[in-house]
């Protein structure tokens, strides 16, 4: 254990180091999710009533943080694929580090970030007319760094087995932007038609949504919140399982 916990820190630290040294990148990332809440949050003010409890601002910006923990955590693995281009994940190989420290040192970083990004959405939102308990934003911070977490794993592990950036872009966009209009970031899904829900409750990410939307009304004991709880952890689980069993194979 005292081995794998050096490993992972010797590899946050370096990966940490990188991102520091290019500030630049987080403060664009961060551009899509302020422009959503800027431009679009005020459309949806006359709509508060329709939404749900709380308003506009309850039901829109844990959505958001949602879908910047999704697009945050899925994409890094380009990163990982000008890594192996340039010689690092070979020379990673041949050292006796841990192959499960070389992926976690890497998720934790994105969590790092996750988490820092997500906090300067909510304060940015807060002038704007966001309203939420404090419990509720930590509850939902954590709950998209367990999802970043686990969706950061998938990535570097696609990202390990493509190697491409040709084959791995496609990939993604294929399976993000129905996910995410599905899960109703944007919207709540109770305003979709019968069929639309259906489809959509088979979306676990859905169910993430629905949760962080009931942390910012103070719903914490509410069965959405719970089952949005349920389905992040067995998305960790899975996605933690498949980014070190193809992170131990690579390296076999």
């Amino acid at each position: 254990m005292s081995t794998l916990l050096r490993d992972t820190g010797i590899v946050f630290s370096r990966a940490m180091r990188m991102s520091l040294r290019n500030p630049a990148w987080l403060v664009i990332s961060l551009m899509q999710p302020i422009l959503y809440i800027l431009l679009f949050g005020p459309l949806l003010e006359p709509l508060s009533g329709q939404l749900g409890p709380g308003n506009a601002y309850q039901i829109f910006v844990p959505g958001i943080l949602v879908q910047l923990g999704m697009f945050g955590a899925l994409f890094v693995g380009f990163g990982l694929i000008a890594e192996w281009r340039a010689g690092v994940i070979e020379s990673q190989r041949v050292t006796p580090a841990s192959r499960t420290a070389l992926l976690l040192g890497r998720v934790l970083r994105d969590v790092v970030v996750l988490l820092v990004q997500g906090t300067l959405l909510v304060v940015v939102s807060i002038p704007l007319g966001l309203r939420a308990p404090v419990l509720g934003v930590v509850l939902t911070l954590v709950v998209v760094a367990l999802l970043g977490a686990a969706l950061a794993a998938v990535s570097y592990a696609l990202a390990l087995t493509l190697k491409s950036e040709d084959a791995f872009a496609p990939l993604l966009n294929a399976v993000v932007f129905p996910v995410v209009l599905l899960s109703g970031i944007l919207l709540p899904m109770s305003l979709a038609p019968g069929w639309l829900q259906a489809i959509s409750d088979v979306n676990p990410f859905k169910h993430v949504v629905e949760a962080a939307r009931e942390f910012f009304v103070g719903g914490y004991g509410t069965s959405t919140a719970w089952w949005g709880v349920a389905m992040t952890l067995l998305l960790v689980v899975l996605g933690w399982a498949f980014g070190v069993r193809r992170f131990r194979r690579e390296s076999a």
